[in-house]
């Protein structure tokens, strides 16, 4: 199931058990599946029309009298066109708000290389009392919009468009937190988002050349919890980060930021370089910018011998 499906389910689900939970729309219910909460409770359902800005005002307002506002619309709007009214509005008076970023990195089929973000991480990273979030798959996605209900504050998650494998099953419990899901003992590979099942594959392609990966999933990249981290850059020696996003302020940032400072350890970027990105078919695209699995396992490499060194 495509991740925006799991997005509008989750909502009718949600607000089906909290009457606060409502959702605002810039015109694109369609295309992010609130339309699935409109049918449903369409007196908790807000169009504002294409105009960002005042959406995000009305969910400020709404989170000031004590609902729990879904300002839906794609993450290059949310981050870039509204980001005077997101930081001012929303995160400096910490409002209890919800910011879906849909479409988020750069598989967004047919919608052009205008509506891709791939430094939505980075912008709400940089944001005080912002919480940022990169759920892996539909299950990590739903387990996440339910511990948000409970979380006061600000909150931004990344709903990207296509489906995507799972990585957790029904018994997965969300806490904010890194979440091992490999053991090894050469390296790390550290993956947010849909990147974390590629760098479980690269390590799987990894093993069969006799190179044992831990991969680590960072769902919460702000605030990231670093212990495990730290621990796993000492153990390993040599890290590798991927993201579907810039290798400029996201995950890549966010990790490197940590272990500068507790744990100096060979890191190598997989992700969008320093560039705008393109259009086109999900995979043409991903082994353009460097988003594959071989990519990851080429990057371990890398790091690897530069540890060696």
């Amino acid at each position: 199931m495509e991740l925006r499906e799991v997005f509008g389910r989750t909502l009718v689900a949600l607000a089906d058990e909290d009457p606060r939970v409502m959702v605002l729309d810039a015109d694109l219910h369609t295309s992010t599946r609130t339309d699935l909460f409109k049918q449903t409770f369409p007196a908790r359902f807000v169009q504002a029309g294409i105009a960002e800005q005042n959406m995000f005002g009305l969910a400020a307002g709404m989170a000031a009298a004590g609902m729990i506002p879904f300002p839906t619309t794609f993450a290059v709007f949310a981050t870039k066109r509204a980001n005077d009214q997101v930081s001012v509005s929303i995160a400096y008076p910490r409002l209890n708000v919800k910011i879906p970023g849909v479409y988020a990195g750069i598989s967004t089929g047919k919608a052009g290389a205008t509506h891709q973000s791939v430094d939505d991480l980075a912008i709400m990273r940089a944001m005080p009392n912002m919480r940022v979030l990169d759920p892996a798959d539909a299950t990590e996605l739903a387990a996440a919009m339910r511990a948000m209900l409970v979380y006061e504050g600000p909150v931004y998650f990344r709903v990207i468009r296509p489906e995507m494998p799972d990585l957790f099953d029904d018994s997965y419990r969300f806490t904010w937190e890194p979440v091992q899901i490999r053991s090894g003992r050469d390296l790390t590979l550290c993956g947010t988002g849909m990147m974390s099942h590629r760098c479980l594959e690269a390590a799987g392609i990894l093993a069969t050349q006799g190179i044992e990966a831990a991969v680590v999933h960072v769902p919460c990249l702000k605030p990231l919890s670093s212990e495990l981290l730290i621990r796993l850059a000492r153990e390993t020696g040599a890290l590798v980060t991927a993201e579907n996003h810039s290798i400029i302020g996201g995950l890549a940032g966010a990790v490197a930021e940590v272990l500068a400072e507790e744990a100096p350890t060979p890191i190598r970027r997989v992700g969008v370089r320093d560039c705008f990105v393109e259009t086109g078919s999900d995979e043409d695209i991903y082994r353009k910018y460097g988003l594959t699995t071989g990519d990851i396992v080429q990057a371990a490499k890398e790091v690897l011998a530069k540890k060696n060194t």
